[in-house]
């Protein structure tokens, strides 16, 4: 019988005062001077309160609520002399959960919503204000995908790329661009260092506009071709224990397996600790492992 899910809130949004919304943790003044307040204050400025606050009754007092989630929109409010804001009540008094269980938009996702507000006629000025930036960031934000292969958006559309890390896939031709981005995949690592990297290491016949030589300070013509040449096998040295990763994995864990087995055996342990110490020095290690 499958156990029922229990809602962790109330539906039904409700509007409170400020007034009866009771912080848990006090806003620094160096937290409203960071760039991510400054753009909710000019969000809710422009646009309202899109995020619910997130509240939970206050035991032995009517009408007042503790803050659960959503400091930065408050203060906000308040700042904006608002007097009141649109809430859900949480069934839980649980503050982890609201701030564990975020998903931050990756640098695709946010490009793919700004094309889309402008789709329903809302100006990047508008944009710009909204978000409290440039007008300059947000038409950045609005090309970030010129010139990069559509199969390397979908491979990175997730994922925590940097957009000026993004950008450098334009150097890249195509086939070049899909294999930078599997390599970054695979590694785990979408930083801006790492596709510099990835460029410097690919072949010029691969690369939009060859430099006739590439100049890297600190390294002549001789030791670039050298490093090229070393980023090449990485790769694909890195692909071949990738691929023969999974099977070594299920080996080792039937080998793990095995000799758990064996020094479960009394017998077996007496004669390695008197013949072989080192082996069973070894073996122990090897079945006291929790991952492999």
């Amino acid at each position: 019988m499958s156990t029922p899910v229990r809602a962790s809130f109330e539906f039904a949004g409700v509007t409170l005062p400020l007034s009866a919304i009771h912080p848990i943790r006090q806003v620094k003044s160096a937290d409203a001077a960071f760039g991510k307040y400054r753009s909710i204050l000019a969000s809710i400025r422009e646009v309202g309160v899109v995020e619910p606050l997130i509240v939970h009754p206050q035991p032995g007092a009517q009408s007042a609520y503790f803050l659960l989630d959503g400091h930065l929109r408050l203060k906000a409010l308040q700042e904006l002399g608002r007097s009141e804001a649109p809430c859900l009540i949480a069934a839980d008094n649980d503050t982890y959960t609201y701030n564990d269980k975020v998903n931050s938009l990756s640098v695709i996702q946010e490009h793919a919503m700004i094309l889309r507000a402008i789709e329903h006629k809302v100006t990047p000025e508008q944009i710009a204000q909204a978000l409290d930036v440039d007008t300059e960031a947000i038409q950045g934000k609005i090309n970030l995908l010129d010139g990069v292969d559509r199969t390397v958006v979908e491979l990175l559309k997730n994922r925590p790329i940097a957009g000026v890390a993004l950008r450098l896939f334009r150097r890249a031709k195509a086939v070049r661009q899909i294999d930078m981005a599997q390599l970054m995949i695979s590694a785990n690592n979408f930083t801006k260092a790492y596709a510099e990297a990835l460029i410097v290491g690919t072949p010029p016949e691969l690369l939009v506009d060859p430099p006739k030589a590439k100049k890297i300070r600190g390294l002549d013509q001789k030791q670039v071709v050298r490093m090229e040449r070393e980023m090449e096998s990485l790769e694909r040295d890195y692909r071949l224990h990738q691929e023969q990763f999974g099977e070594n994995a299920l080996h080792l864990n039937a080998v793990q397996r095995y000799v758990k087995r064996l020094l479960e055996n009394s017998k077996v342990q007496r004669f390695l600790a008197s013949r072989h110490a080192e082996i069973l020095e070894e073996f122990e290690a090897l079945a006291a492992l929790e991952s492999l």
